[in-house]
């Protein structure tokens, strides 16, 4: 009955709120094709801003994995993420996750079927990636995006907040699946 429920929710909640929003902005006294219309050329001006930065940072990920360096790393700290029961297959998207969500998923994704969606690295590759976010990218792309130059203290408190998606990521698999 409940997950009914859930379905049904899950099912109409997209259609219903396309439809009820312009409606709500309609009552509201908003032209709301016009609105719509001014948005849209405004997030045309922001995606032609922020390209040269989407560009730097896929240039920058297919790099480092294209050149070994990320093969490499996973290779070194292996030893160090066994004895931390942190599964080193995983390494490869703890460390593309902060820069691209695409690539991320294209890794995670990998990781799955490799192992399988029930095996300890499918379940903790999947929790990482709803865990963690891609702190790079939104440095570059959306602070550049609104002229934010000076960062500061967002990319140390990204990076540790995606170390902690990451061990967090193993202790709950761990908690409600088992070793």
């Amino acid at each position: 009955m409940f997950w009914e429920a859930v379905q049904a929710v899950s099912a109409w909640a997209i259609p219903v709120l396309l439809v009820a929003i312009p409606v709500y902005g309609y009552a509201r006294g908003v032209r709301v094709y016009e609105a719509f219309i001014e948005g849209a050329k405004d997030g045309f001006a922001v995606g032609v801003q922020i390209l040269p930065y989407l560009i730097a940072i896929l240039a920058a990920i297919s790099v480092f994995r294209e050149s070994g360096a990320m093969n490499g790393l996973v290779r070194l700290l292996a030893p160090v993420l066994d004895r931390a029961g942190i599964p080193g297959e995983v390494l490869p998207l703890a460390l593309i996750r902060p820069l691209s969500g695409g690539g991320a998923f294209g890794i995670m994704t990998d990781l799955v079927h490799r192992w399988g969606p029930d095996s300890f690295v499918g379940r903790v590759a999947s929790v990482m990636q709803g865990s963690t976010d891609t702190t790079f990218y939104i440095l570059t792309v959306y602070f550049g995006s609104v002229g934010i130059r000076e960062s500061r203290h967002a990319l140390p408190v990204g990076l540790i907040a995606d170390a902690a998606g990451l061990l967090v990521s193993v202790i709950v698999v761990r908690a409600v699946f088992g070793p």
